[in-house]
């Protein structure tokens, strides 16, 4: 039987979207209007009976300590645009959601130049959902941590079509909250960073050049996971514990894109933008059934983006399915001459063509012969893309020394946080910090409620005394051995990609700095997401593309979590 207050909640919730000044009174953990010119949307809940319950969950690190922020009050977000989505009533909602629900960007293009739809309504549409699942303590993901209030009025502003623009014109895209946007702070989840504000980094530079209009910040994992030691994916210190929306409290996130992967997987936005350094793509991506691109190095500038490392840090596209994907990225890239790696690149115009033709027939991939004998999903997988006429070669592929990879990442954040202090922060005095040192020190003024997990990443940082000298021989080690640890095999049978699942092989990949897409493989017994990771050598994103556009097409196994297809 459903919880009473959790009925209660979501009644009064809907309520409150056709009637604003109504009264209504409600327990602690519901929404309520006290009255019209104060409205409260979300009052604070004892999370503690969901706490217990995940007391001895056999993924160690998902036995919590908390879900909800001990910091962050939800009004804050979600009351300035809160008269307006309250405009939209349930059947407004209804009539839009087969021309929006689950689809790609050229059909929802297609629907704006038909004149079935606007910009301004498919803001409205996502907002809709945002506040209607994100305000109910029974279906919160934790995912949406900020909105931009500029957003609608930003949609009706735009042209009647996209016509002439770039596929991403007018389209609402979600941003890792160590992403930089003027109309939000960026804080990486961390307390340190909490006044943080920023002009646009390069890659938000281009998608509003593009056209796109920035809906809002998602969660991450606290300093993109490199903060604590075994401690939950998704989990950071301002905005609490992001939750998979295939299964609340039961399937892990994955990091450290978490509010990424699961804001895409609950259709929030068209599309949302992550980083990674080692998985943190490729993980939330796999954990929530969406596509994710971990691009080469350089191909994506970093400038504006919270580091960890200059070496292996990059933002990729998260989307629900491949074309969006190359949508995304597209709109991204550009040189950008504040980042050293950063390359010119001869893309072939339109290659994102939702008509063109994909096939598997002829091509060649390599499986891990381990992973053909532990999984039966990834086999049954093989199998299928064997029948649609490619050639799969099993391999088993050689061991290679990874030793000094925290090393690498160590000395690179201890070296490029202050770097980003120093050129992305605009109030120094909002923002104490100045380094990795500062921030230890901050966060031990009150572990409790800054770092409950302790901070034993940021502790090692401190430790490590590993000199420039052996840095730049540990980058050059780790960059041969990732790319022995394919080419080996990718040059022996002429791959054209090498076939892993979610972020298994993310580390080698990194170092290798070798693109990788992870698309939906399918779903385990329980319910939890799987999918298949292609992995090409450098700045073959276009193959990639190719690839799982052919893959997509033959799956087709990506399914809406079912407690957020209303």
């Amino acid at each position: 039987m459903e919880n009473p207050n959790k009925r209660l909640t979501r009644i009064t919730f809907l309520f409150l979207f056709s009637f604003l000044t109504v009264l209504i009174s409600c327990k602690t953990d519901s929404k309520s209007v006290e009255k019209e010119e104060n409205v409260v949307l979300w009052r604070p809940y004892n999370d503690s009976a969901e706490v217990a319950a995940n007391a001895e969950h056999e993924v160690k690190r998902m036995q919590y300590k908390l879900i909800q922020s001990k910091v962050w009050d939800k009004n804050e977000t979600f009351l300035p645009l809160y008269s307006e989505v309250s405009q939209m009533d349930s059947i407004s909602y209804e009539e839009l959601k087969p021309l929006i629900l689950e689809q790609d960007i050229p059909t929802l293009q297609k629907h704006v130049l038909d004149g079935k739809l606007t910009y301004e309504q498919l803001v409205l549409f996502y907002l809709y959902r945002i506040y209607h699942y994100e305000l109910d303590n029974g279906t919160t993901l934790n995912t949406i941590v900020a909105l931009n209030p500029n957003v609608l009025e930003e949609a009706k502003k735009l042209d009647a079509n996209s016509e002439g623009h770039h596929p991403i014109y007018g389209m609402p895209i979600l941003l890792k909250d160590n992403i930089g946007t003027v109309e939000m702070k960026t804080t990486a989840g961390a307390m340190a960073l909490e006044e943080n504000t920023t002009d646009d980094a390069f890659i938000v530079e281009r998608l509003k050049e593009n056209g796109a209009l920035i809906l809002g910040k998602v969660n991450l994992s606290e300093w993109a996971y490199y903060l604590c030691g075994g401690c939950p994916v998704g989990y950071s210190a301002l905005w609490g514990q992001t939750l998979n929306p295939y299964g609340r409290r039961v399937f892990e996130t994955g990091g450290s894109s978490s509010g990424s992967g699961t804001s895409v997987a609950a259709n929030y936005a068209v599309a949302a933008v992550g980083t990674e350094t080692s998985g943190s793509i490729l993980s939330p991506s796999s954990q929530n059934s969406v596509v994710g691109l971990k691009p080469t190095i350089g191909l994506l500038s970093r400038t504006g983006i919270v580091p960890i490392s200059s070496t292996l840090d990059t933002p990729g596209p998260m989307t629900k399915n491949v074309i969006d994907n190359g949508i995304l990225l597209d709109a991204m890239m550009g040189y950008d001459k504040e980042d050293e790696p950063s390359v010119l690149t001869n893309w072939e115009e339109d290659w994102y063509n939702p008509n063109s033709s994909y096939s598997l027939s002829g091509k060649r991939f390599g499986a891990f012969k381990s992973l053909m004998e532990q999984d039966s999903i990834y086999r049954s997988t093989i199998e299928r893309i064997k029948e649609a006429g490619a050639e799969v070669i099993e391999f088993d592929p050689p061991e290679v020394e990874m030793d000094g990879f925290l090393s690498l990442l160590n000395i690179d954040m201890k070296t490029d946080l202050p770097i980003y202090i120093e050129s992305q922060v605009k109030d120094t005095q909002a923002v104490a910090i100045r380094d990795v040192s500062d921030v230890v020190a901050y966060n031990n003024l009150d572990t409790l409620v800054r770092v409950p997990y302790g901070q034993a990443r940021l502790d090692g940082i401190l430790a490590d005394s590993t000199t420039t000298e052996q840095l730049l021989e540990l980058k050059k080690m780790l960059q041969e051995n990732g790319r022995t640890f394919f080419n080996e095999a990718m040059d022996e049978h002429k791959l054209d990609a090498i076939l892993s699942i979610n972020n298994y092989h993310a580390g080698y990949a990194a170092v290798a700095k070798y693109p990788a897409l992870t698309i939906p493989m399918g779903y385990k017994e329980t319910g939890e997401p799987i999918s298949l990771t292609f992995i090409a050598k450098q700045f073959q994103e276009a193959k990639l593309y190719d690839l799982g556009m052919a893959y997509e097409n033959i799956m087709k196994v990506r399914k809406i979590p079912s407690g957020y297809a209303d």
